[in-house]
């Protein structure tokens, strides 16, 4: 089974480096990597570039933001499964590729999967700010303003290609109407793995406190698109989302 992770990016000279090298030392000898960049101007690309013998494809151009980027690397995309690793972000071990590719080849009538991550310090990426614990899916805890961790979710490219890409219309939480359409509106088969995936940065575009506010704008125009109670859902998701931090 071949496995595609898509890298978008633009001006991450300080962490693009830790995403790469979590993928490219994973220990599934079956990966196909995408990285999508925005035309830099940091250095960003030259730290890319270094890498270019072990990348599978590689575009340096403007986009229209993240999840545009996010669709060239989907529509690129020639494994059976397709996942993301954001620019800040790394995989939590060696062995999270294998476990995906175990779980789909063990699994053949499931269209995708999801795991476990952890939101780490900006400066520190060992001290721990938030747990995300996946837990096994159900549609009652979707209704509920429960959602997969984004980088987790790893879906069958022929799934992606039924479904369609990401929204455009959502600047920031495109990824919320993408995880709904393909949970809520399509009911697809997803299975929970009960594993840590990856160890996310505070501070991208989705986990800035300043853009809190946007996303929450955003969140109840997704839910409300998608027919659900959307004050009262955003309510629960963010409820949720408060009592995964960790105090120290």
């Amino acid at each position: 089974m071949r496995v595609t992770i898509i890298t978008v990016c633009y001006n991450r000279k300080n962490t693009i480096e830790k995403a790469i090298k979590s993928v490219l030392e994973q220990n599934y000898n079956n990966i196909e990597y995408i990285i999508i960049d925005g035309n830099s101007k940091d250095g960003t690309k030259e730290i890319i570039e270094s890498y270019k013998d072990r990348i599978s494809q590689y575009i340096s151009e403007p986009d229209k933001g993240m999840y545009d980027a996010i669709n060239k690397g989907l529509k690129l995309a020639t494994g059976d499964v397709i996942g993301l690793m954001h620019s800040d972000d790394e995989f939590f071990d060696r062995k999270a590729i294998s476990r995906i590719a175990a779980r789909f080849e063990n699994e053949a009538n499931i269209d995708g999967v999801y795991g476990d991550g952890v939101y780490v310090s900006n400066d520190n990426d060992e001290r721990l700010i938030r747990d995300r614990i996946g837990g096994v899916f159900n549609i009652k805890k979707v209704k509920e303003g429960w959602l997969p961790l984004h980088p987790t979710v790893y879906l069958k490219k022929s799934i992606i290609e039924k479904h369609g890409l990401y929204n455009l219309d959502f600047k920031i939480a495109s990824d919320t109407e993408f995880l709904l359409r393909y949970l809520y509106k399509y009911r697809i088969k997803m299975s929970y793995i009960d594993s840590y995936i990856v160890k996310m940065r505070m501070g991208g575009m989705s986990t800035s406190f300043k853009r809190a506010f946007e996303v929450l704008q955003e969140d109840y125009k997704i839910y409300k698109y998608h027919g659900l109670a959307a004050m009262e859902t955003v309510f629960l998701k963010k409820t949720i989302a408060l009592k995964q931090y960790i105090a120290h």
